[in-house]
């Protein structure tokens, strides 16, 4: 599903991983960590796919929306989570989306 943002300027937060073998409570996690996302002042959408790599785009109104999402125990938890087992490894871009466009 494609995210429904508004006109730009927004930001987006690009998180590209590679997993570890096994679910070991991830999936339930990762279902979690999306709604709890949405109750988050500044929340836009989130788009994910996942093959060998994965990547998960959430976008935001704001860099305090971002800073504050880290913040939230809960995701705090997830992320140590993450590098503990269920990441080899990860990577976080965050951007500011200037222009979009769709068909």
């Amino acid at each position: 599903m494609i995210a429904q943002t508004p006109q730009p300027p927004y930001y987006a937060v690009i998180f590209t991983s590679i997993r570890t073998a096994g679910d070991d409570g991830y999936g339930d996690m990762a279902t979690e960590m999306g709604e709890l996302a949405a109750r988050q002042n500044g929340y836009l959408g989130i788009e994910s796919a996942r093959n060998e790599t994965g990547i998960t785009v959430s976008y935001w109104a704001s860099l305090e929306a971002i800073k504050n999402w880290k913040a939230v125990s809960r995701h705090q938890l997830a992320q140590k989570y993450g590098r503990d087992k269920w990441y080899e490894s990860y990577k976080v871009r965050i951007c500011l989306v200037e222009r979009d466009y769709e068909f």
